[in-house]
């Protein structure tokens, strides 16, 4: 279990890189960017399929067993839902107020754990997931006067938190099918490109990226926090402990500061400082059990 939440939460490292790389792909509007950046993270599950066919642990989909359509909508839902109503909450909303509704998904999980089969909920992991939710708080607000939620954005503000929804939702009930081995998510990542660009030809204006280190950035993000992050994630909340992984993803946008950070985009600050001791602090309280758990375990076997 331990190796699959570590599993797991390297997603999280990965999605830490998703604003640097989003920035460096230039003007590229949203949907064309999710459109071919699916596409490259269908091509990481195509090679992982080719040459690494075991690499979530589980075996190739037999030819005579159909994976439920459940499974299907719920990848599909949660890939392409998660990112056209983000998408469409920035268009309704500023971007501070929406980022912080929808990244109101780690809470969501860590709460809805409590609901599914063998799991039980403590109070070290809502403490952890609401210290990482404050520490959340310091890193979007940025100083910028805080928040202020406007009724005239209600729309965006509703948007973010379907996006919140969706994404626990699919976190949660990917667990409830832990026979569906993690190759699965290709498809997932093609029927999402596929979506996008329908939703870029209808909605958008193509524009390209613009020299080689706009093609790099958007390469990076297909690969990573559009590609791998994807089966690295979906390993972690099948397999691994999903409320330690939960309370833990609230360190995607303090590694994400911090890597702007060291390349310049961003000044360090005592809020940076501050975010950094809450949700290192929240994610060691949820993670306590599981702590507690390896030591036993050791001390037995000693």
């Amino acid at each position: 279990m331990a190796r699959a939440t570590l599993i797991g939460f390297s997603a999280v490292a990965m999605w830490a890189l998703l604003a640097l790389l989003t920035d460096a792909s230039g003007a590229v509007p949203p949907f064309l960017l999710s459109a071919i950046t699916f596409t490259i993270g269908t091509c990481v599950g195509l090679f992982a399929r080719l040459f690494m066919p075991a690499a979530d642990g589980a075996a190739k989909i037999p030819r005579q067993v159909e994976i439920p359509r459940k499974v299907w909508v719920i990848g599909i839902a949660g890939l392409f839902g998660y990112h056209f109503f983000y998408f469409t909450a920035l268009r309704n909303a500023p971007a501070v107020e929406a980022s912080l509704i929808a990244y109101l998904w780690p809470l969501l999980i860590v709460l809805g754990s409590a609901l599914m089969p063998g799991e039980r909920l403590a109070w070290n992991h809502v403490a952890g997931a609401l210290l990482g939710l404050a520490g959340t708080v310091l890193i979007v607000t940025k100083g910028g006067g805080g928040l202020a939620f406007d009724a005239r954005y209600a729309f965006g503000y509703a948007m973010a938190g379907v996006c919140a929804v969706l994404w626990s939702s699919y976190s949660l009930l990917s667990r409830r099918f832990p026979s569906v081995p993690t190759s699965i998510v290709t498809w997932f990542c093609a029927a999402t490109a596929a979506l996008s660009l329908v939703c870029h030809l209808l909605l958008e204006e193509t524009v390209l990226p613009n020299g080689a280190g706009q093609w790099l950035a958007v390469l990076g993000l297909g690969l990573m926090p559009v590609g791998a992050a994807f089966y690295a994630w979906d390993i972690g909340v099948k397999r691994g402990n999903i409320q330690v992984l939960a309370a833990a993803s609230y360190a995607a946008p303090l590694l994400s500061t911090l890597v702007l950070i060291a390349a310049g985009f961003a000044e360090p600050s005592w809020r940076i400082l501050a975010a950094c001791v809450l949700i290192t602090g929240g994610a060691a309280l949820a993670a306590k059990s599981l702590f507690l758990r390896k030591r036993a375990t050791s001390e037995a076997n000693a």
